[in-house]
């Protein structure tokens, strides 16, 4: 399996794994800004992109996921992270340009609504809202947003403050 790193930082080197930053102290196998497009990477070349904290930082995210869907494989997966809008993190970086929801990435699902904002499309394999504290407090408010993303991010969300979204998106190409 061929993984992409993207803003990989210092990530320690293994093999099949092929770290992208904008940052050459960390000695990427490519340094690139993922706001220049396209990237130079080849169509269809990789099974695996992990984008850790770093999808907020971006200009421009509808082209940064055209990109990704570009260059992964048929049925590749994007495994993404960023902070959850109500998280302080969210705003504490000045370099974050957008501050993310559970339901951030259903434009590029064609059933959407609003899937014409992007050409790129993925299935939404798994995606979680996730709580800092306590065992008992993370379970209270996991089980809480299992019920009702859409509530919570609607009338809980400044009152109960998640800590970060994770997704796994497939390619659907």
């Amino acid at each position: 399996m061929k993984i992409l790193s993207i803003g990989a930082g210092n990530q320690k080197r293994v093999e099949n794994l092929t770290t992208l930053d904008i940052a050459e102290e960390t000695n990427p196998d490519i340094v690139w800004n993922l706001n220049d497009f396209p990237y130079p990477i080849e169509d269809n070349s990789f099974d695996l992109i992990e984008c850790y904290d770093v999808i907020e930082h971006v200009d421009n995210i509808p082209k940064v996921m055209e990109e990704c869907h570009r260059i992964l494989k048929a049925g590749g997966k994007i495994n993404l992270t960023t902070p959850h809008y109500s998280c302080n993190n969210s705003y504490i970086d000045p370099t974050h340009r957008f501050h993310l929801s559970y339901f951030s990435f259903d434009c590029f699902d064609s059933s959407h609504t609003y899937s014409y904002y992007s050409k790129a499309r993925f299935k939404i394999v798994e995606r979680q809202i996730l709580f800092e504290g306590s065992r008992i407090y993370k379970s209270i408010m996991s089980r809480i947003v299992r019920l009702s993303p859409h509530f919570y991010e609607k009338k809980l969300a400044w009152i109960l403050p998640a800590w970060f979204l994770s997704f796994s998106l497939q390619a659907d190409k």
